[in-house]
């Protein structure tokens, strides 16, 4: 344990937000999402956590409930559980809440941890052609290998799919077939779906302890909604593919929209106006889990990526992961008015995100399988989670907790992903489009006329400067050189500062000297030639000299400084200098 334990203390290091209230590593609890909720059972103010186990997926499924961090009960199921929810079924006192647990073709409902009913799924129509055949086999009238040639047939052909009955027939070896058809025969023939996924829909208030209805996904692709009391079916949807995850808003009696990701990979809306889809989102992956926040539906994809829509299917941001999202839940503090989605990852981490902002890291000592946050015996921020080896983690969020709206992980900042306020479309710009789309060859052609003008003249502009050097600033284009002369002074006595300085990278330029040129009858200078010492990249060199103007006649010349290399003839740099005129007379 002692390994355990460290593990543990990095762990809390990590999440410092968290107190780690509970972690059991040899829990046995096997589950999903799904199949986990917090309810208060015996309607005493504390929250217990309920959890459909699935065991070995053969055997030893169970529902258990735990208390604090202990286990409180346990009960067997006959069957593997698919979904399991919390539902307020009536308004008798005390208000205690109902489990469903939805298992095969079954809804198995518990109250005060009792079985309670047992809801069916209606049957599904099936195929008469098949009947028929069934039927001959039933009289003798085939034998075996007739009745597996024209169930092929009929499975490749047919609109309304096989039974159950009929593909394991076709599925054995022809030696097996003899013995199940006398022992199905006489049997009439069923074709029964399966649920593959369960929510809650208030009926008829947003109350937190409203009564609620059923909705359950089948495998035929279709939704229904239960009657909470009588368990009939109030409401029938149909969706173009089987449903795996589903989110429910809304009441039934006024508005309810139900987000269903089906197994094609797209994501479908329902609502109450129609049976059929309303919008539908494709992904460019399958979806591995779903959560709504707010009026916006967040989606963790196969491809480690995380999506955000609207909820009429724009695509708002994407978020990429590092790891494959193993499960994904809402994280609600109502009391705080803050919302967030925790994504369980595959590299033993549970990230939090506000929109696309990572917001909070929590290191894990396993892969976490199903997560769950809420109310928890009475504590309000409590996050629960399963791991893959069958481990409970039981986290609390301290009160001094902080989550910023910001990014914690590396990118680019916040201000990219807010939208720009466009104004709506006027008018004139809907004429001006209007116009570009009738001249676009023209107004094409004007704009490159236009350009070519101005590359024209922006090059004789480049060349004049070069050859004729009118700037005090000059580069070389084959040194890493660049000079800055400026004049200083009245007159008649003028100073000349050079700035020199060295663009290399790294590379000092050594073995320089500087020449000036100018009319000896107008000016003299003090040194009219000198060596430039080592340059270092990147610094700046002043290098000094005085000009005296010799003239009376109030006009100016040009100076001609040269950069030069020791042994070259031809100069590295070139300035031309116009001098200013002299306010006076130099004294000799």
């Amino acid at each position: 344990m002692s390994s355990v334990s460290q593990e543990l203390k990095d762990t809390s290091v990590a999440s410092s937000k968290w107190l780690d209230a509970h972690y059991d590593p040899v829990a046995n609890l096997y589950t999903f999402s799904s199949c986990i909720a917090l309810s208060d059972l015996h309607g005493d103010g504390e929250n217990k956590l309920v959890a459909g186990d699935l065991g070995t997926g053969v055997c030893n499924m169970k529902l258990k409930v735990y208390h604090g961090t202990g286990l409180l009960s346990e009960s067997t199921l006959l069957d593997l559980p698919t979904g399991m929810v919390s539902f307020l079924m009536d308004l008798h006192e005390p208000r205690t809440p109902a489990i469903a647990v939805a298992s095969g073709p079954f809804i198995y409902v518990y109250k005060n941890l009792r079985p309670y009913f047992k809801f069916t799924l209606p049957s599904l129509e099936v195929n008469p052609l098949e009947q028929d055949v069934w039927s001959q086999a039933k009289e003798d009238m085939i034998d075996p290998m007739t009745l597996k040639e024209m169930l092929e047939g009929l499975r490749d052909k047919a609109e309304i799919p096989l039974s159950v009955r009929s593909l394991r027939f076709l599925m054995l070896e022809p030696q097996e077939m003899e013995d199940f058809v006398l022992l199905h025969k006489e049997q009439p023939i069923r074709r029964q779906t399966v649920i593959t996924c369960i929510g809650t829909l208030k009926k008829n208030m947003a109350d937190e302890d409203a009564v609620s209805c059923l909705v359950i996904g089948t495998e035929n692709g279709d939704v229904y909604i239960l009657d909470p009391e009588a368990f009939t079916i109030l409401y029938k949807m149909s969706l173009p593919s089987t449903p795996n995850l589903m989110d429910v808003t809304g009441q039934f009696d006024v508005e309810f929209r139900i987000t269903v990701a089906c197994r094609n990979g797209n994501i479908y809306i329902l609502r109450r106006d129609s049976p059929k889809p309303k919008y539908c989102i494709e992904l460019s992956s399958h979806p591995v889990g779903l959560v709504r926040m707010g009026k916006n539906v967040v989606v963790g994809c196969s491809h480690e990526t995380l999506h955000g829509y609207t909820q009429k299917g724009k695509k708002l941001w994407t978020a990429y992961l590092p790891a494959p999202v193993t499960t994904m839940a809402l994280m609600d503090l109502p009391t705080r008015g803050f919302q967030a989605v925790l994504v369980g990852l595959a590299n033993c981490e549970v990230h939090m995100y506000r929109d696309k902002n990572l917001v909070s890291t929590i290191k894990t000592p396993d892969v976490v399988t199903s997560i769950c946050f809420g109310r928890y015996g009475r504590e309000d921020g409590t996050l629960i989670m399963t791991t893959k080896g069958g481990g409970l983690i039981v986290k609390i969020l301290k009160r001094t907790a902080v989550f910023e709206d910001r990014d914690s992980a590396p990118g680019p900042p916040i201000a990219q992903s807010i939208r720009l306020n466009v104004p709506k479309k006027t008018k004139l710009y809907v004429d001006q489009t209007l116009r570009e789309r009738e001249n676009a060859v023209a107004m094409h052609r004007a704009f490159q006329m236009d350009l070519s003008r101005l590359r024209l003249a922006a090059a004789r502009a480049y060349v004049k400067a070069l050859e004729s050097s009118l700037t005090p600033m000059s580069a070389s284009l084959t040194e890493p050189l660049k000079m800055n002369a400026v004049v200083q002074g009245l007159g008649p006595s003028f100073k000349l500062t050079l700035n020199i300085q060295n663009t290399a990278a790294c590379r000092p330029v050594m073995n320089l000297a500087i020449s000036f040129l100018y009319d000896e009858n107008l000016y003299s200078m003090r040194t009219a030639f000198f060596k430039i010492p080592l340059l270092v990249p990147g610094l700046n060199y002043p290098i000094d000299t005085f000009v005296e103007c010799l003239s009376d006649k109030g006009i100016s010349d040009i100076i001609k400084v040269f950069v030069l290399r020791e042994g070259k003839s031809a100069p590295l740099l070139t300035a031309h200098i116009n001098m200013p005129v002299s306010e006076g007379l130099a004294l000799n």
